[in-house]
């Protein structure tokens, strides 16, 4: 049975990578999606091949680091469609450096996008949802969000939050609120983030592990999996990796 046909969705970083597949999935799903992401160019250009395709979107310009801007997001859909269903929380920054690196922006970046970009997007859901007595927050993890390597610690750590805060809202949103909380954790995902590296021998490796990467469509039909289910059912976690990938 599909749970998702008519449904309202919100995908935050949906301009590309796994946000763009997973909108696009959702929409084959019959699911009304709404695309957030900063750039206009190319969510216009992802909503434009959904409604190719003969699905249902469109897309909000927003900054999910900006408090006001993310409850005026969850509005969008409550004004357009007439309700907030799901909120796929997915925008997030991964970057690589060494504790002794000092690379303090870095650290700082990772925590506006990664902790407080999603707890402003779930404010701006979450009265709409209670108000509704049902709904589906997703917080997109990551297998550094499990394990933690010594070039990430400060990414593990914002995925070890989302592990945290989602534990959290399982117990209290789902048990007490019918708000069905859980995560999606990819592993390797080719998604270009190896050309973001800084770092010349790190970047090299980055590409490497590439190799073994599975696509953005692949998580997107396990985001699919998780929120395709009966209002009774919530998948907590679901690790997704490449075959070959030994961590």
């Amino acid at each position: 049975m599909n749970h998702l046909k008519n449904k309202t969705v919100i995908v935050t970083g949906a301009s590309s990578g796994i946000g763009a597949a997973t909108a696009t999935a959702l929409a084959r799903q019959g699911a009304h999606v709404v695309l957030a992401a900063r750039s206009q160019e190319r969510l216009d250009a992802v909503v434009e091949q959904i409604v190719r395709d003969g699905g249902t979107a469109i897309a909000r310009v927003s900054d999910v680091t900006d408090r006001n801007d993310a409850a005026a997001l969850a509005r969008f859909p409550k004004d357009t469609y007439g309700s907030v269903d799901i909120l796929v929380n997915n925008a997030g920054l991964m970057l690589f450096s060494y504790w002794s690196d000092l690379a303090v922006d870095d650290w700082e970046a990772m925590i506006d996008t990664n902790i407080k970009g999603y707890l402003y997007s779930i404010a701006g859901v979450l009265p709409i949802m209670l108000e509704q007595g049902a709904g589906q927050i997703l917080n997109m993890d990551s297998v550094a969000g499990h394990q933690v390597d010594p070039a990430a610690g400060v990414y593990s750590s914002t995925k070890f939050f989302v592990q945290a805060m989602t534990e959290s809202m399982r117990k209290d949103l789902g048990v007490n609120h019918n708000i069905r909380v859980n995560t999606v954790s990819p592993g390797v995902i080719d998604t270009g983030w190896a050309d973001k590296v800084n770092d010349l021998e790190g970047r090299r490796t980055a590409k490497k592990l590439n190799e073994i990467a599975i696509a953005s469509d692949d998580v997107a039909n396990a985001v699919v999996y998780a929120l395709n289910q009966p209002e009774n059912v919530t998948v907590n976690d679901l690790i997704i990796s490449p075959t070959k990938q030994n961590w």
